[in-house]
């Protein structure tokens, strides 16, 4: 909100929305295509295209992962760091000291959940520690707003700085609803497959947005171009209720992290070989040592460069914007060709030329901004 104002930012929400609602419906119809399913996105890619696509989509799934991984570890940093400034704000301890303990606590939970499966009870508490985030913040950021002055809604920077900022924006609201997996999320939906799974997409575009963007609209009517990315440094409140919500925001992001390191487990555990039972000392020393290299250098890299939002910004130029709105659209043209008039694959054209300019746009601005935050301020930065 704050790079795009009330107007840019409010249509900005709502229209990434709808975007990225019918691509998804575009994904998840192909779910079963040619007579099988795809269980998997670059298999489809695979099926569709050939070799080259599937290795092609593969570095994209998972260059995105590995990008959403480093948000989340920076994520649960900076909500520990917020939790430890309420209680000691001695400067003692800095933003990658905050990343470097998450990325351990992140360790320990990649050991002790062996695969995605075993994750099934702590997806309720992933969803009960959102709550508790959203809530708070929307609460306390309430109180604040009726409490304050006149703000400030003006977007901040130089003309150009804008522009970059704007364009960087818009991937960071793909990446805010798309994950680049859908064909293995819907391969754990029951029968029938494609109708549930559309059930689901308009149910998550719809209702599922609005916390989202009620804890945005809010924030940034509470605190205008001052607005921190993470709203809880803004907060006024009691010490009690703002801990509670650092602790949810830190623990979430440790689950969260898990989900989409989990494809990555998964292709590590297969090239591998690794059978048996989860509790064998062979296996256990596969996950201290793989998961917990993987999680290393995630958090070093985290630490590195501690900008979140720019990271947001590449990784929806990358890989988000490709696998959610380019190869949708194409897909759908190569398989239901003979059933598409002109204009509707005139219509898809249009989509996979102006979302191809978009990314190259937004990867260009993505490179800028990190390039400018690396400037103004030091590796390993305290932000």
């Amino acid at each position: 909100m704050v790079p795009l104002g009330w107007l840019g930012g409010v249509v900005g929400l709502i229209l990434s929305s709808a975007i990225s609602l019918y691509a998804s419906t575009l994904v998840a119809k192909l779910h079963e295509y040619g007579g099988k399913r795809h269980i998997r996105y670059r298999d489809l890619a695979g099926f569709i295209y050939g070799q080259t696509a599937y290795s092609l989509v593969w570095a994209l799934q998972y260059a995105n992962l590995f990008l959403i991984n480093t948000g989340f570890v920076i994520l649960g940093g900076q909500a520990l760091k917020a939790f430890y400034v309420l209680f000691r704000d001695d400067h003692q301890m800095k933003l990658p000291h905050f990343i470097a303990l998450a990325g351990f606590a992140c360790v320990l939970f990649a050991i002790a959940i062996p695969h995605l499966s075993a994750l099934r009870v702590w997806l309720g508490f992933s969803t009960f520690f959102s709550l508790v985030y959203v809530c708070i913040a929307i609460a306390l950021s309430l109180k604040d707003g009726l409490a304050a002055p006149p703000r400030d809604y003006s977007i901040p920077g130089t003309k150009s700085s804008k522009i970059w900022a704007t364009i960087g924006v818009a991937a960071n609201l793909v990446f805010a609803y798309n994950t680049g997996m859908l064909p293995e999320i819907q391969a754990t939906v029951r029968e029938p497959v494609v109708n549930n799974m559309i059930k689901a997409l308009n149910f998550q575009f719809t209702v599922g947005v609005v916390p989202m963007h009620a804890v945005t609209y809010i924030g940034y009517w509470a605190y205008g171009s001052s607005a921190s990315s993470y709203l809880l440094n803004n907060v006024s409140g009691p010490i009690w209720l703002k801990g509670m919500a650092n602790i949810a925001a830190f623990l979430q992001s440790i689950i969260a992290l898990h989900i989409f390191a989990s494809p990555t487990y998964e292709f590590l555990d297969t090239k591998y070989g690794v059978r048996g039972s989860t509790l064998a000392c062979k296996n256990l020393a596969f996950r201290v040592i793989v998961r917990g290299g993987y999680i290393a250098i995630t958090a070093f890299l985290s630490a590195l460069l501690p900008f979140l939002g720019d990271f947001m910004s590449l990784t929806g130029a990358i890989s988000t914007f490709p696998l959610t709105f380019i190869l949708p659209n194409h897909m759908y043209i190569v398989a239901r060709r003979k059933k598409l008039s002109l204009l509707q694959k005139s219509w898809h054209w249009l989509n996979i030329c102006f979302f191809s300019c978009i990314a190259v746009a937004a990867l260009v601005a993505a490179l800028k901004l990190i390039t400018l935050d690396s400037k103004t301020y030091h590796v390993f930065a305290d932000l």
